[in-house]
């Protein structure tokens, strides 16, 4: 991971210098925000919302990762690639964290202490920013087994708690229906721009809104590394 962390310094010291000129995100996430599915980090949800917002961003996606399991290489849980990511030197004025999915399994009880100490991350390292939750995915297959909806309002309940200002974004029970590759879990590159285009619509709704294409003199700063995983996850997790 040290590799990792080496790219983003690079990218971070570009936004360093550069600080001031458009608002900065910054986002980490499981597998949606690494590519899975159009198996490019450019053209995830995450990317597609830093070009929309046209705001500088740091995304780290870890496929497999959550506030609990470690995912890809170890890098996960959330709480890690946030540290890697290194938000007091980024002045973040948005933090966006997805996951949900690879937690079916943990207990909710500890689920929801996992989404508490990472909103207290957020809040320590990051004090001026609005927190964003994109919470459970699942495939478009129906009945989605119950260990989804468990997760899911255990990350939900936590956040409100931890912090009521939160931003909760929930593809499960909003029920998103976007374009899937192949069929299972995760999106094709349409897929990936109409979820952006979907936390896009949300974000502006609670006054977080795109610069002017006036506004900066070039296209945003985005540093985004994606960790996928050699096999997909499946999306038979119950």
């Amino acid at each position: 991971m040290v590799a990792v962390r080496d790219q983003f310094t690079a990218c971070e010291q570009r936004l360093e210098r550069a600080h001031g000129r458009v608002p900065t995100m910054a986002v980490v996430g499981a597998s949606f925000t690494a590519g899975v599915g159009p198996d490019n980090s450019a053209l995830s949800w995450a990317a597609d919302l830093a070009r929309h917002l046209r705001w500088d961003a740091v995304i780290y996606g870890v496929s497999g990762a959550g506030y609990e399991q470690s995912g890809t290489y170890g890098a996960g849980p959330m709480a890690r690639q946030l540290s890697t990511e290194r938000l007091p030197g980024l002045s973040a004025s948005l933090v966006i964290v997805q996951a949900g999915y690879d937690d079916v399994r943990v207990p909710a009880g500890l689920e929801r202490e996992r989404v508490r100490k990472t909103i207290e991350l957020i809040r320590a390292e990051a004090p001026r920013a609005t927190i964003g939750l994109v919470t459970v995915f699942t495939g478009p297959d129906r009945p989605v087994p119950a260990g989804f909806y468990r997760t899911d309002s255990a990350i939900v309940a936590a956040a409100r708690a931890a912090d009521p200002n939160a931003i909760i974004m929930d593809p499960l029970t909003g029920q998103w229906k976007y374009q899937h590759a192949d069929g299972r879990l995760h999106p094709t590159a349409a897929g990936d721009a109409w979820i952006a285009a979907k936390v896009g619509a949300i974000l502006h709704a609670h006054g977080i809104v795109s610069q002017p294409e006036t506004t900066a003199a070039a296209a945003p700063i985005v540093c985004d590394v994606g960790l996928a995983a050699s096999v997909p996850d499946s999306d038979a997790r119950a």
